[in-house]
């Protein structure tokens, strides 16, 4: 492949990124609008809730199905439109069976496109000879803060849900079509890989192990567990614990989302400097130490550079952990990645109960430091991170697309 077509490749993929991000921001943060709407109750809320993440899995597991017969970027092409047009479908509806039918649609949608996305991540970082794949997750940071900032404004003019959306969809739809146009692999002139594999192929050092890949499952889940619960608990825990105003309450997750942006928009840099390894250890403990401070803050301001710590460490370790499972089996990265990313929606699963339960249980103090002591072991598998390939670093010469803009 021309350095152009990478270059290309690359850009196309960011932009699939941020436009998830948006889509997903706008439904999220609009939850409560849709519970008016469509009338749904406080006992039925967590099972629509629930019901988006578990179909979200079951689109990461056929999606590892489907690569084996086409290409991720064609999966790609069709899950980010049916995305866009569920959130419409969300917000148009008026009966109980629309809004389940398009809240079905979009949770196998977002399993499809979560899969497909960082299958190509992982294949064009591979290609560059470089890190980029944090950079990938910084433009979801982005969409997710452009999608809640739109979400705000629609909540704060009182818009019905369907005039928030109608206008970010008749926008996004055209530029994601257009735009995955250009998505790629990063295969090589002979259509591999630069180590010489075919994706999603098994072969030498590339069969699939689920042991050897269990560490990084196990990662990605701890990791979700502490992103949920600053999405979920961090407004709660300000406002009933620190006694914060309530709209004071709403900065946390503010501050998370732009620290996590930051962190990520700088992560590839460190990890080409020190090393996944180091990058992941130093991310673990940041955030580790951030759930300490807010267990142990006498008030919101405190809780708050807490929850700033949170969003600087959390952010690296998630793309990190694709691109590791990529390294781990360079043959069969397809299948990797699309079991490692059932493991997301798992772990966003657990995080919000596991901590909603220890705080009614127990206190929301102590419940904090259930996450901080899952991130710490990160610590236990980081090695699982490394080392790197020699054609990345370590004084060996780089490929010629390594130099790619």
């Amino acid at each position: 492949m021309t350095d152009a077509g990478l270059r290309h490749g690359r850009a196309s993929l960011g932009l699939s990124f941020g436009v998830q991000g948006v889509a997903f921001a706008l439904l999220v943060t609009r939850i409560p609008a849709i519970q008016d709407q469509y009338g749904i109750s406080d006992g039925l809320l967590p099972v629509f809730l629930a019901a988006v993440p578990i179909l979200a899995g079951v689109g990461s597991v056929a999606t590892e199905k489907v690569v084996a017969r086409v290409r991720p970027s064609v999966v790609l092409r069709w899950a980010q439109p049916l995305i866009l047009l569920a959130l419409l479908g969300v917000g148009t509806g008026r009966e109980m069976w629309h809004v389940a039918v398009a809240l079905g649609v979009f949770g196998l949608a977002v399993g499809a496109l979560d899969a497909s996305m960082n299958m190509l991540g992982v294949s064009l970082q591979r290609a560059y000879a470089r890190s980029i794949m944090t950079g990938f997750h910084a433009a979801y940071s982005l969409g997710g803060i452009a999608g809640a900032s739109l979400a705000w404004a629609g909540a704060r003019w009182e818009l019905s849900l369907l005039a928030s959306y109608l206008p970010v969809v008749a926008v996004l739809l055209p530029v994601a079509l257009i735009g995955s146009r250009w998505s790629t692999e990063g295969k090589g002139a002979e259509g591999k890989r630069p180590d010489g594999t075919e994706a999603g192929a098994g072969g030498a050092g590339g069969a699939l192990s689920f042991k050897l890949l269990l560490p990084l499952c196990l990662i990605m889940t701890f990791a979700y567990i502490g992103d949920s619960t600053v999405s979920n608990w961090s407004a709660k825990y300000l406002q009933d614990v620190l006694g914060s105003s309530e709209q004071l309450a709403t900065v946390p997750y503010n501050v998370y989302m732009v620290t996590t942006l930051l962190g990520r928009a700088v992560g590839d840099l460190g990890v080409r400097r020190f090393g996944a390894v180091a990058v992941v250890r130093g991310g673990s403990l940041l955030a580790a130490g951030g759930f300490a401070v807010v267990a142990v803050a006498p008030g919101a301001w405190v809780g708050m550079l807490g929850f700033t710590m949170l969003g600087f460490g959390l952010c690296v370790i998630v793309p990190q952990t694709f691109a590791a499972a990529g390294r781990m089996f360079p043959g069969n990265s397809d299948t990797a990645v699309a079991r490692l990313n059932i493991f997301n929606y798992v772990g966003f699963l657990v995080g919000s109960p596991l901590v909603g339960a220890l705080g009614d249980a127990w206190s929301y103090r102590g419940a904090m430091l259930v996450p901080m002591v899952l991130v710490l072991a990160t610590l236990v598998y980081a090695r699982a991170f490394g080392p790197e390939p020699a054609r990345y670093g370590g004084g060996h010469e780089r490929p010629r697309t390594a130099d790619v803009g």
